[in-house]
Protein backbone atom coordinates (compact mmCIF):
# COMPACT_ATOMS: atom_id res chain seq x y z
CA UNK A 1 0.00 0.00 0.00
CA UNK A 2 1.39 3.31 -0.97
CA UNK A 3 0.99 6.78 0.71
CA UNK A 4 0.20 9.55 -0.42
CA UNK A 5 3.53 11.38 -0.02
CA UNK A 6 5.30 8.49 -1.78
CA UNK A 7 3.29 8.04 -5.35
CA UNK A 8 5.14 9.53 -7.78
CA UNK A 9 3.52 12.35 -8.63
CA UNK A 10 3.34 13.67 -5.03
CA UNK A 11 6.72 12.97 -3.39
CA UNK A 12 8.75 15.78 -3.88
CA UNK A 13 6.43 18.02 -2.58
CA UNK A 14 6.94 20.04 0.39
CA UNK A 15 5.47 18.96 3.66
CA UNK A 16 3.36 22.70 4.13
CA UNK A 17 2.14 21.19 0.26
CA UNK A 18 1.71 18.09 1.14
CA UNK A 19 -0.67 19.02 4.32
CA UNK A 20 -2.75 21.41 1.92
CA UNK A 21 -2.91 18.36 -0.03
CA UNK A 22 -3.76 15.30 2.74
CA UNK A 23 -7.77 17.35 2.95
CA UNK A 24 -8.94 16.65 -0.09
CA UNK A 25 -7.36 13.06 -1.10
CA UNK A 26 -10.82 11.09 -1.11
CA UNK A 27 -10.00 7.37 -0.19
CA UNK A 28 -12.36 5.19 -2.85
CA UNK A 29 -12.68 1.26 -2.97
CA UNK A 30 -13.49 -0.99 -6.49
CA UNK A 31 -13.64 -4.34 -5.93
CA UNK A 32 -12.28 -6.50 -9.26
CA UNK A 33 -13.93 -5.89 -12.53
CA UNK A 34 -15.46 -2.55 -11.37
CA UNK A 35 -15.22 0.25 -13.30
CA UNK A 36 -13.38 3.35 -12.27
CA UNK A 37 -14.70 6.18 -14.63
CA UNK A 38 -15.62 5.56 -18.50
CA UNK A 39 -15.35 6.57 -22.13
CA UNK A 40 -17.26 10.26 -21.58
CA UNK A 41 -17.53 10.60 -18.42
CA UNK A 42 -16.58 13.89 -17.31
CA UNK A 43 -12.83 14.13 -15.89
CA UNK A 44 -13.25 15.45 -13.03
CA UNK A 45 -10.66 14.72 -11.17
CA UNK A 46 -7.07 12.36 -11.10
CA UNK A 47 -6.61 9.07 -9.48
CA UNK A 48 -3.33 7.69 -7.18
CA UNK A 49 -3.37 3.96 -6.80
CA UNK A 50 -2.97 3.29 -3.32
CA UNK A 51 -3.43 -0.35 -3.93
CA UNK A 52 -4.30 -3.05 -6.40
CA UNK A 53 -3.73 -2.91 -10.21
CA UNK A 54 -6.27 -0.65 -12.79
CA UNK A 55 -6.66 -1.44 -16.10
CA UNK A 56 -6.71 1.00 -19.33
CA UNK A 57 -8.87 0.01 -21.68
CA UNK A 58 -10.22 2.07 -25.14
CA UNK A 59 -12.89 0.89 -27.85
CA UNK A 60 -11.70 -0.04 -31.19
CA UNK A 61 -14.23 0.50 -33.96
CA UNK A 62 -17.14 0.32 -30.93
CA UNK A 63 -16.37 -3.33 -30.94
CA UNK A 64 -13.37 -4.50 -29.12
CA UNK A 65 -12.14 -3.39 -26.18
CA UNK A 66 -7.85 -3.46 -26.12
CA UNK A 67 -6.02 -2.53 -22.77
CA UNK A 68 -3.42 -0.64 -23.79
CA UNK A 69 -1.92 0.14 -19.62
CA UNK A 70 -1.90 -0.81 -16.48
CA UNK A 71 -1.12 1.35 -13.64
CA UNK A 72 0.46 0.04 -9.97
CA UNK A 73 0.65 1.25 -6.42
CA UNK A 74 1.91 4.79 -6.86
CA UNK A 75 0.87 5.23 -10.44
CA UNK A 76 -1.49 8.41 -11.04
CA UNK A 77 -4.87 7.89 -14.42
CA UNK A 78 -7.26 10.04 -15.56
CA UNK A 79 -4.62 12.87 -15.56
CA UNK A 80 -5.52 13.82 -18.92
CA UNK A 81 -9.21 14.86 -18.77
CA UNK A 82 -8.19 16.80 -15.86
CA UNK A 83 -5.60 18.74 -17.59
CA UNK A 84 -7.38 19.72 -20.91
CA UNK A 85 -10.95 19.64 -19.17
CA UNK A 86 -12.32 17.23 -21.76
CA UNK A 87 -14.64 14.29 -21.42
CA UNK A 88 -12.54 11.31 -20.68
CA UNK A 89 -11.00 9.46 -23.64
CA UNK A 90 -10.20 5.57 -22.20
CA UNK A 91 -11.82 3.54 -19.45
CA UNK A 92 -10.68 2.82 -16.08
CA UNK A 93 -11.23 -0.70 -14.16
CA UNK A 94 -10.00 -2.32 -11.41
CA UNK A 95 -8.61 -5.22 -12.05
CA UNK A 96 -7.64 -6.57 -8.78
CA UNK A 97 -9.71 -5.64 -5.64
CA UNK A 98 -8.07 -1.85 -5.69
CA UNK A 99 -7.92 1.00 -3.17
CA UNK A 100 -7.23 5.09 -4.90
CA UNK A 101 -7.38 8.45 -3.94
CA UNK A 102 -9.25 11.22 -6.04
CA UNK A 103 -7.75 14.46 -6.27
CA UNK A 104 -11.51 16.84 -7.84
CA UNK A 105 -9.66 19.03 -10.76
CA UNK A 106 -10.38 22.28 -9.33
CA UNK A 107 -8.79 21.80 -5.68
CA UNK A 108 -5.47 20.23 -7.86
CA UNK A 109 -5.02 22.81 -9.67
CA UNK A 110 -5.47 25.13 -7.30
CA UNK A 111 -2.51 22.92 -5.89
CA UNK A 112 -0.56 23.30 -9.37
CA UNK A 113 -0.84 27.04 -10.06
CA UNK A 114 1.09 27.20 -6.18
CA UNK A 115 3.35 24.50 -6.15
CA UNK A 116 5.87 24.67 -9.38
CA UNK A 117 7.56 21.00 -8.28
CA UNK A 118 3.71 19.57 -8.35
CA UNK A 119 3.64 21.08 -12.19
CA UNK A 120 6.86 19.73 -12.99
CA UNK A 121 6.07 16.23 -11.88
CA UNK A 122 2.78 16.36 -13.62
CA UNK A 123 4.92 17.49 -16.73
CA UNK A 124 7.12 14.87 -16.37
CA UNK A 125 4.25 12.11 -15.26
CA UNK A 126 2.21 13.07 -18.69
CA UNK A 127 5.30 13.33 -20.79
CA UNK A 128 6.52 9.55 -19.57
CA UNK A 129 2.73 8.67 -20.20
CA UNK A 130 2.12 9.63 -24.02
CA UNK A 131 5.59 8.42 -24.78
CA UNK A 132 5.17 4.70 -23.52
CA UNK A 133 1.63 5.26 -25.49
CA UNK A 134 3.55 6.24 -28.58
CA UNK A 135 6.03 3.34 -28.06
CA UNK A 136 3.46 0.96 -27.25
CA UNK A 137 1.06 2.33 -30.68
CA UNK A 138 4.18 1.56 -32.48
CA UNK A 139 4.77 -1.82 -31.65
CA UNK A 140 0.49 -2.79 -32.43
CA UNK A 141 1.65 -0.72 -35.89
CA UNK A 142 4.42 -2.85 -36.43
CA UNK A 143 2.40 -5.69 -35.87
CA UNK A 144 -0.50 -5.16 -38.22
CA UNK A 145 2.05 -4.50 -40.71
CA UNK A 146 3.95 -7.68 -40.16
CA UNK A 147 0.78 -9.75 -39.85
CA UNK A 148 -0.27 -8.03 -43.23
CA UNK A 149 2.99 -8.87 -44.83
CA UNK A 150 2.62 -12.49 -43.88
CA UNK A 151 -1.00 -12.15 -45.75
CA UNK A 152 0.37 -10.88 -48.64
CA UNK A 153 3.16 -13.75 -48.79
CA UNK A 154 0.18 -16.31 -48.80
CA UNK A 155 -1.77 -14.31 -51.11
CA UNK A 156 1.53 -14.32 -53.65
CA UNK A 157 2.31 -18.00 -52.94
CA UNK A 158 -1.31 -19.06 -54.32
CA UNK A 159 -0.93 -16.65 -57.04
CA UNK A 160 2.22 -17.82 -58.09
CA UNK A 161 1.64 -21.56 -57.62
CA UNK A 162 -1.68 -21.52 -59.14
CA UNK A 163 -0.64 -21.55 -62.69
CA UNK A 164 1.88 -24.37 -62.61
CA UNK A 165 -0.69 -26.39 -61.01
CA UNK A 166 -3.45 -25.82 -63.33
CA UNK A 167 -1.14 -26.84 -66.18
CA UNK A 168 0.04 -29.80 -64.14
CA UNK A 169 -3.86 -30.61 -63.81
CA UNK A 170 -4.59 -30.25 -67.19
CA UNK A 171 -1.73 -32.20 -68.55
CA UNK A 172 -2.12 -34.69 -66.15
CA UNK A 173 -6.08 -34.85 -67.67
CA UNK A 174 -4.95 -35.11 -71.44
CA UNK A 175 -2.06 -38.21 -70.03
CA UNK A 176 -4.54 -39.97 -68.89
CA UNK A 177 -7.22 -40.27 -71.62
CA UNK A 178 -6.95 -43.44 -73.70
CA UNK A 179 -6.24 -42.24 -77.35
CA UNK A 180 -3.20 -40.40 -75.60
CA UNK A 181 0.09 -42.33 -77.75
CA UNK A 182 3.46 -43.17 -75.84
CA UNK A 183 5.33 -40.36 -77.49
CA UNK A 184 2.22 -38.19 -76.01
CA UNK A 185 2.54 -39.16 -72.53
CA UNK A 186 5.99 -39.48 -72.29
CA UNK A 187 5.58 -35.05 -73.01
CA UNK A 188 3.00 -34.60 -70.49
CA UNK A 189 5.22 -36.40 -68.04
CA UNK A 190 8.41 -33.59 -68.90
CA UNK A 191 5.72 -31.22 -68.78
CA UNK A 192 4.40 -32.03 -65.02
CA UNK A 193 7.70 -32.34 -64.14
CA UNK A 194 9.08 -28.99 -65.51
CA UNK A 195 5.98 -27.07 -63.60
CA UNK A 196 6.64 -29.38 -60.59
CA UNK A 197 10.07 -27.93 -60.55
CA UNK A 198 9.32 -24.38 -61.35
CA UNK A 199 6.91 -24.85 -57.98
CA UNK A 200 10.46 -25.54 -56.51
CA UNK A 201 12.08 -22.87 -57.93
CA UNK A 202 9.49 -20.47 -56.87
CA UNK A 203 9.30 -21.48 -53.38
CA UNK A 204 13.03 -21.58 -53.24
CA UNK A 205 13.21 -17.65 -54.26
CA UNK A 206 10.24 -16.68 -51.78
CA UNK A 207 12.21 -17.86 -49.02
CA UNK A 208 15.83 -16.36 -50.28
CA UNK A 209 13.92 -13.09 -50.10
CA UNK A 210 12.45 -13.64 -47.22
CA UNK A 211 15.83 -14.19 -45.09
CA UNK A 212 17.49 -11.58 -47.04
CA UNK A 213 20.38 -14.50 -47.91
CA UNK A 214 22.88 -15.01 -50.21
CA UNK A 215 22.72 -18.14 -51.84
CA UNK A 216 25.58 -19.89 -53.70
CA UNK A 217 25.63 -17.72 -56.96
CA UNK A 218 27.24 -18.83 -60.28
CA UNK A 219 27.17 -17.61 -63.52
CA UNK A 220 28.12 -19.69 -66.22
CA UNK A 221 27.98 -18.58 -70.28
CA UNK A 222 25.64 -19.43 -72.45
CA UNK A 223 23.72 -18.94 -75.35
CA UNK A 224 21.41 -16.03 -74.67
CA UNK A 225 19.35 -16.71 -77.90
CA UNK A 226 19.10 -20.85 -76.70
CA UNK A 227 18.19 -19.90 -73.48
CA UNK A 228 15.08 -17.54 -74.17
CA UNK A 229 14.09 -19.70 -77.09
CA UNK A 230 13.57 -23.00 -75.08
CA UNK A 231 12.13 -20.28 -72.37
CA UNK A 232 9.20 -19.27 -74.42
CA UNK A 233 8.42 -22.54 -75.54
CA UNK A 234 7.27 -23.20 -72.14
CA UNK A 235 5.59 -20.18 -71.53
CA UNK A 236 3.62 -19.92 -74.39
CA UNK A 237 1.15 -22.43 -73.81
CA UNK A 238 0.63 -20.67 -69.96
CA UNK A 239 0.20 -17.28 -72.11
CA UNK A 240 -2.21 -19.34 -74.10
CA UNK A 241 -4.58 -20.62 -71.17
CA UNK A 242 -5.07 -16.60 -70.61
CA UNK A 243 -5.89 -15.47 -74.07
CA UNK A 244 -2.06 -13.82 -74.40
CA UNK A 245 0.02 -14.33 -77.34
CA UNK A 246 3.50 -13.90 -77.09
CA UNK A 247 5.22 -12.05 -80.21
CA UNK A 248 8.96 -12.03 -81.33
CA UNK A 249 9.41 -8.49 -82.74
CA UNK A 250 12.96 -10.12 -83.72
CA UNK A 251 14.74 -13.31 -83.10
CA UNK A 252 16.30 -13.36 -79.40
CA UNK A 253 20.12 -13.02 -80.51
CA UNK A 254 22.14 -16.13 -80.27
CA UNK A 255 25.31 -14.21 -78.01
CA UNK A 256 27.46 -15.59 -75.44
CA UNK A 257 26.32 -13.97 -71.87
CA UNK A 258 27.10 -15.02 -68.16
CA UNK A 259 24.32 -15.82 -66.62
CA UNK A 260 22.19 -17.94 -63.74
CA UNK A 261 19.61 -20.05 -65.86
CA UNK A 262 17.22 -20.66 -62.97
CA UNK A 263 17.57 -17.27 -61.23
CA UNK A 264 17.23 -15.62 -64.54
CA UNK A 265 14.23 -17.62 -65.65
CA UNK A 266 12.62 -16.58 -62.82
CA UNK A 267 13.26 -13.03 -63.96
CA UNK A 268 11.43 -13.78 -67.10
CA UNK A 269 8.71 -15.83 -65.65
CA UNK A 270 7.99 -12.22 -63.12
CA UNK A 271 7.89 -9.71 -66.49
CA UNK A 272 5.74 -11.99 -68.43
CA UNK A 273 3.28 -12.81 -65.52
CA UNK A 274 3.24 -8.76 -64.80
CA UNK A 275 2.30 -8.27 -68.37
CA UNK A 276 -0.09 -10.93 -68.53
CA UNK A 277 -1.83 -9.68 -65.26
CA UNK A 278 -1.88 -6.05 -67.08
CA UNK A 279 -4.49 -7.66 -69.76
CA UNK A 280 -7.11 -9.57 -67.95
CA UNK A 281 -9.32 -9.58 -71.12
CA UNK A 282 -6.23 -11.00 -72.85
CA UNK A 283 -4.07 -9.34 -75.22
CA UNK A 284 -0.30 -9.48 -76.99
CA UNK A 285 3.18 -9.44 -75.57
CA UNK A 286 5.95 -8.35 -77.99
CA UNK A 287 9.55 -9.19 -76.81
CA UNK A 288 12.27 -7.71 -78.98
CA UNK A 289 15.90 -7.25 -77.99
CA UNK A 290 18.99 -5.21 -78.90
CA UNK A 291 22.76 -5.94 -79.16
CA UNK A 292 25.84 -3.86 -78.39
CA UNK A 293 29.69 -4.97 -77.92
CA UNK A 294 28.79 -3.81 -74.10
CA UNK A 295 25.44 -5.65 -73.36
CA UNK A 296 21.94 -7.33 -74.56
CA UNK A 297 18.70 -5.58 -73.99
CA UNK A 298 15.53 -7.20 -73.45
CA UNK A 299 11.94 -5.62 -73.69
CA UNK A 300 8.81 -6.74 -72.64
CA UNK A 301 6.16 -4.86 -73.61
CA UNK A 302 2.14 -5.60 -73.61
CA UNK A 303 -0.53 -4.01 -74.36
CA UNK A 304 -2.45 -3.20 -70.84
CA UNK A 305 -2.73 0.51 -69.63
CA UNK A 306 0.21 1.41 -68.63
CA UNK A 307 1.91 2.33 -65.46
CA UNK A 308 0.03 4.41 -63.20
CA UNK A 309 1.83 7.76 -62.67
CA UNK A 310 1.20 7.36 -58.91
CA UNK A 311 3.72 4.66 -58.43
CA UNK A 312 6.37 4.69 -61.19
CA UNK A 313 8.64 5.37 -58.66
CA UNK A 314 7.84 2.56 -56.56
CA UNK A 315 7.82 -0.24 -58.95
CA UNK A 316 11.10 -2.18 -58.04
CA UNK A 317 10.00 -1.65 -53.97
CA UNK A 318 9.45 -4.77 -52.31
CA UNK A 319 5.71 -4.73 -51.94
CA UNK A 320 4.47 -2.39 -54.16
CA UNK A 321 1.40 -2.68 -55.71
CA UNK A 322 -0.58 -0.95 -58.26
CA UNK A 323 -4.23 -2.27 -58.22
CA UNK A 324 -3.77 -6.10 -58.97
CA UNK A 325 -6.05 -8.65 -57.31
CA UNK A 326 -3.48 -11.02 -56.25
CA UNK A 327 0.23 -10.80 -55.45
CA UNK A 328 2.55 -8.43 -53.00
CA UNK A 329 4.34 -5.77 -55.74
CA UNK A 330 7.45 -9.03 -54.53
CA UNK A 331 7.53 -9.52 -58.49
CA UNK A 332 9.36 -6.62 -59.57
CA UNK A 333 11.36 -6.21 -56.70
CA UNK A 334 12.80 -9.74 -57.06
CA UNK A 335 13.65 -9.10 -60.39
CA UNK A 336 15.80 -5.98 -59.84
CA UNK A 337 17.23 -8.20 -57.59
CA UNK A 338 17.91 -10.87 -59.90
CA UNK A 339 19.12 -8.92 -62.91
CA UNK A 340 21.46 -6.82 -60.36
CA UNK A 341 23.21 -10.18 -59.35
CA UNK A 342 23.64 -10.80 -62.73
CA UNK A 343 25.30 -6.96 -63.21
CA UNK A 344 22.43 -5.33 -65.09
CA UNK A 345 19.95 -3.12 -65.22
CA UNK A 346 16.51 -2.78 -65.36
CA UNK A 347 13.63 -0.05 -65.84
CA UNK A 348 10.35 0.74 -67.09
CA UNK A 349 7.86 2.99 -69.22
CA UNK A 350 5.29 3.71 -70.79
CA UNK A 351 4.70 3.16 -74.45
CA UNK A 352 1.78 6.01 -74.96
CA UNK A 353 -0.88 4.14 -77.22
CA UNK A 354 0.44 0.62 -76.39
CA UNK A 355 1.39 -0.05 -72.46
CA UNK A 356 4.17 -0.76 -70.64
CA UNK A 357 7.36 -1.60 -71.58
CA UNK A 358 9.69 -3.59 -69.15
CA UNK A 359 13.37 -3.06 -70.46
CA UNK A 360 16.67 -5.10 -69.23
CA UNK A 361 20.09 -5.07 -69.78
CA UNK A 362 22.47 -8.24 -69.64
CA UNK A 363 26.62 -7.30 -69.56
CA UNK A 364 28.05 -9.61 -72.52
CA UNK A 365 31.52 -9.94 -70.42
CA UNK A 366 32.17 -13.36 -72.35
CA UNK A 367 32.96 -11.34 -75.36
CA UNK A 368 35.75 -9.27 -73.42
CA UNK A 369 37.07 -12.62 -72.31
CA UNK A 370 37.20 -14.04 -75.81
CA UNK A 371 39.08 -11.04 -76.85
CA UNK A 372 42.33 -11.36 -74.42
Amino acid sequence: MVTLEASKIFCRLSPAELSALRPIAQEQNFSAGQEIFREGDNGNGVYVVRAGQVEISGLIDQKERLVFSRIGPGDIFGEMAVIEDKPRSACAAAKVDTAVYFIPRAELLTLVEQSPALAQALLREVSRRLREFNQYHLRKVAQTERLAIVGRFARAIVHDVKNPLNIIGLTAELAGLDRGTPERRQQDSACICKQVERISDLISEILDFTQESQSDFVLAPSDYGAFVTNLLAGLGPEAALKSVTLELENPPPSVSVFIHPKRLRRAFYNLLHNATDAMPEGGKIILRFQTSEQEVVTEVEDVGQGIPPEVADHLFDPFATHGKAHGTGLGLSICKRIIEEHQGWISARNNPGRGAVFAFGLPRRGVKEEAV
